[in-house]
């Protein structure tokens, strides 16, 4: 087994013996000094420290704050009805208890990878690549998903401003009658655009974005409280705690994102004390913002309207002013906010696969920084290109369904790294501790699971699809060509 104490004299290379067996080779775990020693660095270029707290909270809001509450919302309240308040509870306390320990590990190991690397230093190879894995899975499948969410309420937009809608031939995924969904392919080859220029100038859009975003729920609020009725709220549990549950385990993908700031570890300027600061204050901003706006949703509209109304807050403004130019307002916020969060959850996957790539678990290419911009291009291409395709392709629903349980898993993973980072290198400096010792990551870790296993039949089959794929690629590929799989160069 590897020392994991101090690390080797260069810590770009370490050392893996030929004589550890299968076992020892999938359990082999990467220093956490080592980790810290090569952030920034890429094949031929390194990533620029650029972005301060304030970018890296607008990061993390813009990532999360977006087809949640825009979109999902709809979903939800079929399966809860008014206690979609509770449900959007729930959800938050998942997060909230996965963001303390992202927070921690954050603060002790500022790198691109988030969750994979946090897994690296305390779990070992097998498990960092299926959390790296799922990643793939939560950010991936989550830019498909909201790119879906973007052309709904951009067919919203165009229906209220020139009264002309895209055909449904031209909007929609082959599985919901269409035959390509071209908005959902167009937002994200416009958010890769930006990503190729640099994450100086991306951070820049995303925060005039983030800023429209909470201006349009805000004004929601303002609007839709004119229609509020208590009496939506008679019977506040119609489907009782199951639906409840079923709803917060759907309404888990709205918070999906406050991770995105701890992928730009290797890009901000103080990650050590910034990173902890962004993750907690983003999720606070956040989930007093779903709270809200479902409350108001609810007062002002019937819980059993809600089905099949993918763009209800648009709706329910024009219901209760009784002027289409209030919804249509709201959509063009929408359109401006939700692609904010294709940007930066695109973005927070071309940093994973980055770090991934730099560790050898990945094909080389994905860890090649431009020079000129810093930004590793192909990778961002790649990513683009396949997320595209996906949103183009795939109905929304089961685009969620997936993304909630890769994330998840990956969020369980990191409850349970703090306690082994803890227990195995109790003298790291830690900018931030998550209170009362362990307790809190292991609510975390059964939440999380709880959550799961609130998933239906066909999404856990999917996972394990998904999973079976990555443990083939990584037996054929990263094992072997793992950096830690490589003698020491001297």
């Amino acid at each position: 087994m590897l020392d994991q104490g101090a690390p080797p004299q260069n810590p770009s290379q370490t050392a893996a013996p030929a004589s550890l067996g299968v076992g020892a080779r999938l359990m082999r775990r990467k220093p956490v000094e080592h980790l810290v020693a090569e952030g920034g660095q890429g094949e031929g270029g390194s990533l620029r420290r650029s972005l301060g707290m304030w970018q890296l909270t607008m990061i993390s809001i813009g990532a999360t704050l977006g087809t949640g509450i825009f979109v999902v919302l709809g979903d939800a309240v079929p399966e809860a009805g008014p206690a979609v308040t509770l449900a959007f509870v729930i959800a938050g306390l998942t997060a909230l208890f996965s963001a303390l320990s992202y927070a921690e590990l954050a603060g002790s190991i500022p790198v691109a990878g988030s969750s994979y690397s946090y897994a690296y230093a305390t779990m070992g190879e097998l498990v960092a690549w299926v959390c790296g894995w799922c990643l793939v899975l939560e950010y991936g499948v989550s830019v498909a998903a909201v790119a879906v969410g973007w052309g709904e309420y951009l067919n919203e937009l165009l229906d209220g401003t020139i009264g002309v809608t895209i055909p449904s031939a031209l909007s929609s995924a082959p599985g919901e009658g269409g035959i390509i969904n071209l908005p959902a392919l167009i937002v994200v080859l416009l958010a890769m655009v930006f990503l190729l220029g640099g994450v100086r100038e991306s951070a820049r859009a995303n925060t005039i974005m983030v800023a429209v975003k909470i201006a349009a729920l805000v004004l929601f609020c303002a609007v839709g409280f004119m229609g509020f009725k208590s009496g939506n709220y008679e019977d506040f549990m119609p489907l009782g705690m199951a639906g409840v549950s079923a709803a917060g385990a759907t309404l888990f993908f709205s918070y999906i994102g406050f991770d995105a700031a701890s992928t730009a570890g290797e890009e901000a300027k103080d990650p050590k004390r910034d990173l902890p600061r962004a993750i907690m204050l983003s999720l606070i901003i956040v989930t007093a913002l779903y709270v809200l706006v479902a409350g108001v949703a609810v007062g002002a509209w019937n819980w059993t309207k809600f089905e099949g109304s993918e763009a209800s807050l648009a709706a329910i403004m024009t219901d209760v002013s009784g002027q289409t130019f209030w919804g249509t307002l709201l959509a063009l916020g929408a359109v401006i906010s939700i692609a904010s969060v294709v940007l930066t959850v695109l973005y927070g996957q071309t940093r994973i696969l980055f770090a991934m790539s730099r560790d050898g678990l990945v094909p080389k290419a994905l860890g090649k920084v431009h020079a000129k911009t810093g930004a590793p291009r192909l990778n961002t291409v790649i990513v683009s290109l396949f997320c595209g395709v996906l949103a183009a392709l795939i109905p929304l629903g089961k685009l969620v369904d997936a993304t909630s349980i890769g994330t998840l898993f990956a969020f369980a993973l990191v409850n349970i790294a703090v306690i082994v980072l803890r227990v195995k290198r109790p003298e790291l400096e830690r900018t931030f501790r998550v209170p009362f010792g362990p307790v809190l990551p292991v609510l975390g870790f059964l939440f999380c699971a709880y959550n799961m296993f609130s998933l239906d039949t066909v999404t856990w089959v999917v996972f394990g699809f998904w999973m079976a794929a990555g443990l083939v690629f990584y037996f054929l590929y990263g094992y072997r060509r793992s950096r830690l799989a490589m003698p020491e160069v001297k």
